[in-house]
Formats: structure tokens, sequence, C-alpha cells
């Protein structure tokens, strides 16, 4: 990472410190799927979990108290994830930010801390509701992590360097994005972009993917392309492409002792 971009550290994790994170993600529609999905990730090498609390079934604030008491040591992405970018469920601006507002604990939630580590704020639900919600959050004390997906195609790599660049002036601690490749060509734009923001444009901690088994190298290559975090499977997946978490970290040994 260039010498200006800041590191972002949750509980125990630092994220932007040049070595990839292994998150994974939980997605179970009850809790006692969670309790079985737990069992599996608590054997993993992972760094970090995320709760896609769009699968759920029920209360999503249930499930996510439910998991910090499960894991009160492991940083926790709280990631409500939309119908139009790939979720389970569809929703309101106003019930996302309210989920949102509870699952950091705000004040006028019945819970008074944060629950979640980290909230996944979706880019594509608007600048201006962005500005509002996501400094917000982060009043509280949680981290943002500030999402652009396409699942249709890759943009090129000056559209996705533009889009992170965006994400950063909106303040959020760390940005994403996550997008489809259709030919080799568009795994390498992807790279090629994180790279660039590695090299002059960071100011702090990113995360790209490829999706889908195309794009697999670009989970792998976090230590060459800056990206702080990986998203691998402990058993379930949450999107297209996410390799196993054990492989994903004998590979990120491997990688660090070159």
């Amino acid at each position: 990472m260039s010498e200006k971009t800041q590191t972002v550290t949750v509980r125990n994790v630092t994220l932007g410190d040049g070595t990839p994170k292994i998150c994974a993600p939980v997605t179970a529609r009850s809790l006692s799927e969670m309790a079985e999905q737990l069992k599996k990730i608590r054997l993993a090498p992972c760094d970090m979990v995320e709760l896609r609390a769009d699968y759920y079934e029920g209360d999503p604030i249930e499930q996510l108290t439910a998991l910090r008491a499960a894991l009160p040591d492991t940083p926790i992405l709280f990631t409500f994830r939309t119908k139009e970018e790939g979720g389970e469920r569809k929703t309101t601006r106003g019930s996302y930010a309210a989920l949102n507002r509870q699952a950091a604990g705000l004040p006028t939630a019945e819970i008074k801390r944060p629950l979640a580590d980290l909230i996944d704020l979706e880019y594509n639900l608007g600048e201006d509701f962005l500005r509002g919600l996501c400094p917000e959050l982060q009043k509280s004390g949680v981290k943002v992590v500030m999402s652009y997906h396409d699942f249709e195609k890759t943009p090129e790599p000056e559209t996705l360097t533009a889009l992170l660049c965006r994400m950063q002036a909106l303040g959020a601690d760390v940005t994403k994005a996550a997008v489809m490749p259709r030919c080799e060509r568009d795994v390498l734009a992807l790279l090629t972009a994180a790279v660039k923001m590695k090299e002059q444009l960071a100011d702090r901690p990113y995360i790209v993917m490829s999706m889908g088994a195309l794009g697999g190298i670009s989970r792998l290559a976090g230590s060459l392309t800056g990206s702080a975090v990986t998203f691998a499977s402990a058993g379930a997946v949450s999107a297209p492409g996410q390799m196993d978490a054990a492989l994903v970290a004998q590979v990120r040994s491997a990688l660090a002792e070159r």
C-alpha cells in the first residue's frame, strides 16, 4: 500500500496492513442453522466473519445479537444485501437505514452499544442517502464498508478506480468493488484497477474481487493487489467464486514466504 494509506483496526484485526484478511460468511436462515455454520467457522482459519442478515428469516438484530454472543472477540461485518445487489430480500431505504442503525447500537435503538464492528452500505443506494447514513453510523464507533456490485460485467479500470475514489470521498472507512468477468481480460481489468489504487489512489483500505470461477485468482492475490479482505467459505458460500478458507489461508502463507 502507498505511504498515505491509513489502516483500519477492528478488535484484534488490522485491515490494509499488506496482509489480506480472510472473512467467512454466515448465511443461516435460522439460529439453529447458524450454530451449525459456526462449528465449521471456529475450525477454519478466519480472521473475521460477515453476517449476511438478508438470509435470516427472522429479526436480523436477534441473529446479530446471538452471533456477537457466540463470537465475542471476532470482528463482525454486518451486511444486509438488498435484492437489487444480489441479496435475498427487498427493502426500502428507510427500513435499510433503520436496521443498520440498530446494528450500530445508536441511541435511538433498543440496544445501546454496537453489535457489529463493521457495517456494509451499498453505494448504489445513492450518494445523498449515504452522506447522511455513513457518518451517523460511524459516530457510534462502527466502521463503514461501502460496496459496489456489478453482477453482469466488469467496468473499465478507470471506472472502477473512480468508483472506489468516490466511496473514499463519501467517507467510507473501507471501500469495496465486486464485479463479474466475462473473459480473462475482465479479470485483468479488475487487477489493474486494484494495483493503481495501491500505488496511487488509495488513502484507506479497499477490497476488490472478480466474481465467479473465472475471477478466482483475484481472491488469492491480495498481497499483490492490496485488497485488504478476501471472502472465503467455511462451509457456507455467499457469492459466486468463493473458495475454501483453508485453501485461501494456505496460499496466503505460501505467498508471504516468498
